[in-house]
């Protein structure tokens, strides 16, 4: 067996546990366009998922990102009720100095070459303006701008999914949903992370907030009168609830026990580093809100565009994701187990056609 056929079985070998359907690799040396299409599931509908561009350290941290990710997306399309698959795609690169008109117009042929299979939206490092370049290419794009009819930027969408969400931990634990008093640490304030900040301050509650750039602490310290906490000291803050909204496997084996909180519920996508690890919040009376339950209200919005938006019914459609979250803590008790595996009851059981 040669070098080129051992990577071919290893490309296989990464596909075959999570039922990938398929994985391109894109490349546009012109350009100098490094991209991963990873289409998971498409038995509900199209994949649509964001497009990520984020310098990795290596090509297999590329691949495992986009295919943890494409994954995700399509759990989180089935416990939404939304008739679409899951798929994700990652841009190798320094959104802030490599990102260029050519490359995004080079990775968009891709994205049309595949004919409607894959639905391309905003993530990390692409944002709106860059879907436009890309619509210039392809047709096969979401989170058009409000100018367009489009539903434009869905951070504020995800967030307020996430905020719904967090009233729903809060009843659960404590008996009632309102933050006021209560202690939210938000790891990383992005889009997401900021407006979720918003959110939070306006109901109420004590932010300590977390972020790679001093500057939006900073910001966030002026606007939402909320403490910084720098670097890995986020997990050991004593607060109600831990959100994190910045990039996945945050919760690991190391940074586990230094947690202080009674609720983790935040907008990042593949928060557990292993599935093993929900057990363990359980087991330290942790309630966890799934991830891809959770900040599915991006998602939702989006979807809400490719018919014809309305704003009003998409935010409606996304408030629902409270209850949804209310009936993966019923069967989590019901079934005593944990909150994860409840959620992926959920989703599987529609993926199978066994829900309506």
């Amino acid at each position: 067996m040669n070098n080129q056929d051992k990577i071919a079985i290893d490309l296989f070998e990464k596909m075959a546990p999570d039922g990938h359907e398929q994985v391109l690799f894109c490349s546009d040396p012109a350009s100098g366009l490094k991209a991963i299409i990873a289409i998971h599931n498409t038995s509900l509908g199209p994949a649509l998922g964001g497009c990520r561009m984020w310098p990795y350290q290596s090509f297999d941290a590329a691949l495992s990102d986009v295919m943890r990710l494409s994954r995700a997306m399509t759990y989180k399309a089935a416990v939404s009720h939304l008739s679409l698959g899951g798929g994700k795609s990652v841009i190798w690169g320094d959104s802030r100095t490599e990102k260029s008109k050519e490359m995004l117009l080079a990775f968009a042929q891709h994205v049309d070459a595949l004919s409607g299979r894959y639905i391309v939206a905003e993530d990390v490092g692409i944002g709106v303006p860059d879907i436009e370049v890309m619509q210039k290419v392809t047709s096969h794009v979401a989170g058009k701008p409000t100018k367009q009819g489009g539903s434009g930027d869905p951070s504020p969408a995800t967030a307020y999914g996430v905020f719904c969400s967090m009233r729903a931990c809060l009843e659960e634990v404590y008996g009632v949903d309102s933050f006021e008093g209560k202690r939210v640490a938000i790891q990383g304030l992005g889009k997401v992370g900021f407006a979720l900040a918003k959110r939070l301050h306006e109901a109420g509650a004590k932010l300590y907030v977390s972020d790679m750039d001093p500057e939006l602490m900073a910001k966030a310290g002026r606007a939402f009168d909320a403490d910084p906490i720098h670097g890995h000291e986020i997990y050991r803050v004593d607060c109600d609830i831990f959100a994190p909204c910045a990039l996945g496997g945050i919760i690991n084996e190391r940074s586990i026990s230094s947690l202080s909180c009674r609720i983790i519920a935040g907008a990042a996508n593949n928060q557990l580093a292993s599935s093993a690890l929900a057990e363990q919040l359980m087991d330290m009376d942790i309630l966890y809100a799934p991830d891809y339950v959770i900040n599915a209200g991006g998602l939702i919005n989006i979807y809400e565009e490719l018919n014809h938006y309305d704003e009003t019914q998409a935010y409606k459609r996304v408030s629902e994701i409270y209850g949804r979250l209310k009936a993966v803590f019923a069967l989590a008790k019901k079934e005593d187990i944990s909150t994860a595996e409840a959620a992926d009851q959920f989703a599987e059981a529609r993926l199978k056609g066994e829900a309506s």
